[in-house]
């Protein structure tokens, strides 16, 4: 087994407050694993982190050709980071089609880090390069150290007696054994991760370390001139506390079944695996010994209705899906509606219709959650902004439920699933429970003071009683058919059905009231500007509305949690800016929903490639209404483009 270098000084260069790295290879290069253990690495080392990995829709794409490109990139340093970065600062190309995916996103004069073991002829041609890149001049304007990764990892677990095949998978290990010495990580918790994920074959174990620390030495030893440099960023000031990095899926998971013990109730959790809300089920499953049952459905029919049949027998009812599985689980949630029992549906985005972009974040099925049902089926609807936000907004999607007797939907989206972000663990005493009460006797007297059951009859909050099946004297019906507004019974009279419809609205608009006031988030309560945005692209929205203060400009930022029912006070909040615009990984849906209901000028800045908003497109969108840029026909931007409303000539 190699044994590690002896430490000795390295010139290291002036760092940055924050550093942006993309690994990248084929899919089966271990471009996951290898940013999640360098995540792990950076979090330990108390940077601030962002990440965002990025599949390839394909299961299985033919190694080395363009389509199976994976990548991880990260953002951390010493500073806030509310985003997984623009521009990476390094690119770690692990053969010719990682690199032409990824370049075009590296800054000018970044840095590259190739394997030329990978750089064959045959690899090329699948890449569709006509010449090598890495000697024919075209990366001029990067810096690029390219060196023969895989004959190094070869050479370094050579001792361990693997196969050829064996041998190249450990090269993800050398790979992030430099990356670890370029930004001065320790080594020891991955060696003690190796040890124990591979502890029933130690060789494999031995193997992946050797080719770690091998990885590690070249950086310290190769005495490389030009690129290479060793970085060292300070740790962020984080607030003291108890801290774990969280993914979207994480956070979601946790969150539900704390608001299930908030409730004092035991969950029910059907689903159905689908890009990307799989990843709910699998934490989930995990979680059994705190009252959570998971149940792996047959369709995502059978898994929303075995969550409804759960509610109706006393416990949370819980699903969770993509846009695809929403859509059929559409006629269920109609039936929860109409039923008025309470459940939640976690859906989390990705690119659309159909089948769509399924490893790719957007955030179109905001129509779908808000409008997309038969009839007046009105649902609250969340929305989380970042992962570690996804656990409290779970948590605000159970007290809604149960406390309106209603489905809620939570919406996160593939960024948000997937990327991870450090968290301060909450003091659990710090929520307020919101436990449960089961009716367990008759509600009602009749003209002649006898006690009767009204199974539909209506609390302060607008909310019907929870009644478990079984408990003597409540027998009652229940089903998707129009029901008489007190004893449930089957009536689809005009009068009845008008009276159901108001009572079932009046419920769901009255969850206005039971939430926190919208604030804003960043800046002023009235000026020129406010950027106002839902769901993940907070953290650009965010870091775009500071820059521009910084630089003078009169833009504030307000982020919406609620998208169904608004805040109470949205309304007014919003007519004290002089230009609302709404930027969103969709054509422009939220920008219905704020002129549809409150009757303001709202203007969306869009964008549909599958991929987050960067911090730069956002300060060119706000810097256009302080500069005059000319009007595009309709008042429509688009991110792709940066064409730009003046605020003077807008279409409603």
């Amino acid at each position: 087994m190699a044994t590690l270098a002896a430490e000795k000084p390295v010139a290291t260069a002036p760092a940055p407050e924050a550093v942006v790295v993309r690994f990248a290879g084929d899919s089966g290069d271990g471009m996951q694993l290898t940013g999640g253990q360098f995540t792990l690495s950076t979090a330990l080392a108390g940077n601030d982190l962002a990440t965002f990995p990025d599949f390839p829709a394909e299961i299985r794409a033919p190694q080395g050709t363009l389509f199976g490109v994976s990548a991880f990139q990260i953002n951390f340093g010493s500073t806030e980071i509310d985003t997984a970065g623009d521009a990476p600062d390094v690119l770690i190309a692990m053969n010719p089609a990682a690199l032409k995916v990824n370049l075009a996103a590296l800054k000018p004069g970044g840095l590259i880090i190739a394997d030329t073991g990978e750089f064959s002829k045959r690899n090329l041609d699948k890449a569709k390069y006509d010449s090598n890149p890495l000697e024919d001049g075209s990366l001029a304007k990067w810096d690029v150290l390219a060196f023969d990764i895989s004959a190094l990892t070869m050479e370094s677990v050579k001792p361990f007696g693997l196969g050829n095949k064996e041998a190249l998978r450990c090269k993800n290990m050398w790979t992030l054994g430099l990356a670890l010495w370029m930004f001065d990580r320790d080594r020891q918790p991955l060696i003690d991760w190796l040890k124990a994920k591979f502890a029933k074959a130690p060789t494999i174990a031995d193997a992946n370390i050797a080719a770690l620390n091998a990885g590690h030495a070249y950086g310290e030893t190769a005495e490389l001139a030009g690129p290479l440099k060793k970085l060292h960023l300070e740790a962020y000031p984080q607030p003291a506390g108890l801290y774990r990095t969280i993914t979207g899926a994480e956070a979601v998971s946790l969150g539900l079944v704390a608001g299930a013990q908030l409730a004092n109730l035991p969950m029910f959790f059907g689903g159905y695996p689908i890009t990307p809300a799989s990843a709910i089920l699998h934490h989930l499953a995990r979680l059994k010994e705190f009252g959570v049952t998971t149940f792996q459905a047959e369709d995502e029919i059978a898994a929303i209705c075995s969550a409804i049949g759960a509610s109706y027998a006393g416990q949370l009812g819980v699903t969770s899906s993509s846009g695809p599985g929403i859509a059929l689980k559409g006629e269920a949630m109609g039936l929860a509606i109409m039923t008025e029992l309470p459940l939640v549906i976690v859906n989390s985005q990705r690119g659309g219709p159909s089948t769509g972009l399924p490893t790719k974040t957007e955030q179109s099925d905001l129509y779908q959650a808000v409008y997309g049902r038969n009839g007046d089926a009105p649902m609250p609807v969340i929305a989380a902004r970042s992962p570690a936000d996804a656990f409290d907004c779970a948590i605000e999607a159970c007290r809604i439920a149960v406390q309106y007797m209603t489905p809620v939907m939570l919406l996160t989206d593939g960024y948000i699933a997937n990327a991870a972000e450090p968290w301060k663990v909450p003091d659990p005493a710090s929520y307020e429970p919101f436990p449960v009460t089961f009716l367990t006797g008759k509600n009602a007297t009749d003209e002649d003071g006898n006690e009767k059951l009204l199974p539909f009859a209506r609390d302060e909050k607008g909310a019907r009683p929870w009644i478990k099946p079984g408990t003597p004297g409540l027998m009652h019906r229940i089903g998707g058919i129009e029901k008489n507004p007190g004893t449930g019974n089957i009536d689809y009279s005009p009068a009845s059905h008008q009276l159901m419809t108001d009572a079932r609205k009046a419920k769901v608009d009255g969850v206005a009231q039971g939430v926190p006031p919208q604030d804003v988030t960043l800046g002023n309560t009235t000026g020129k500007l406010a950027v106002v945005g839902w769901g993940s692209t907070y953290g650009p929205i965010h870091q775009a509305v500071r820059r521009a203060r910084a630089k003078g400009l009169d833009v504030s930022q307000i982020h919406v949690r609620h998208v169904w029912p608004l805040p109470a006070n949205l309304g007014d909040l919003l007519k004290g800016f002089d230009n609302i615009l709404v930027p969103e990984m969709n054509t422009g849906q939220f920008k219905t929903v704020l002129r549809d209901q409150l009757l303001v000028d709202a203007r969306p800045l869009t964008k549909t490639s599958g991929q987050p908003f960067q911090i730069a497109e956002l300060e060119e969108a706000i810097a256009a209404y302080f500069d005059g840029v000319p009007d595009n026909e309709g008042g429509e931007v688009d991110a792709n483009s940066q064409q730009l409303p003046s605020p003077e000539t807008v279409n409603p």
